[in-house]
């Protein structure tokens, strides 16, 4: 996804300690997410969902599946 795109979310792959921290944070599928930004390295990346913004390390976020809101064409 590119900064400041959203979606939703359609599941999470992450098993174990970090599938249960990922949830705890409230990324759990039909929820919606946008990109806010990235590190000047990539890593980590900024993402809101609901009313407030996490920073996600790569590999975490390589566990949640997106679909990415298409925007109409004008």
């Amino acid at each position: 996804m590119a900064d400041n795109q959203e979606g939703t979310i359609i599941r999470v792959s992450a098993t174990g300690d970090m599938g249960r921290r990922i949830r705890e944070m409230g990324i759990v599928p039909n929820t919606s997410i946008q990109i806010q930004g990235r590190a000047p390295l990539k890593d980590p990346v900024a993402v809101k969902l609901r009313d407030f913004v996490l920073t996600l390390r790569n590999n975490e976020a390589s566990n949640i599946f997106v679909e990415v809101d298409v925007p109409e064409s004008q």
